[in-house]
């Protein structure tokens, strides 16, 4: 399974260019059925209802594409 996430952090801030860049990369790396998880909140901490579903579902084997690194959050340790 291929999981995107895109994070801004205000609700008034728009995801699209993160979710375009997702989709972009995974279509010129032929990756399929791409699902894309969104949260609007800060990056202060992992309490974040999109990402906490992608780190129960996330499996071996399966790709976290994400548009730069610091959209998982600010701490080192994410997983």
């Amino acid at each position: 399974m291929v999981y995107g996430y895109a994070r801004v952090s205000t609700r008034e801030q728009n995801p699209d260019r993160e979710i375009i860049a997702i989709n972009r990369f995974c279509d010129s790396m032929g990756m399929a059925n791409v699902k894309v998880y969104v949260d609007k909140s800060t990056g202060k901490n992992l309490n974040r209802p999109e990402y906490q579903k992608i780190r129960r579902k996330i499996k071996a084997g399966d790709s976290l594409i994400i548009p730069e690194v610091d959209r998982l959050g600010r701490k080192k340790k994410i997983f």
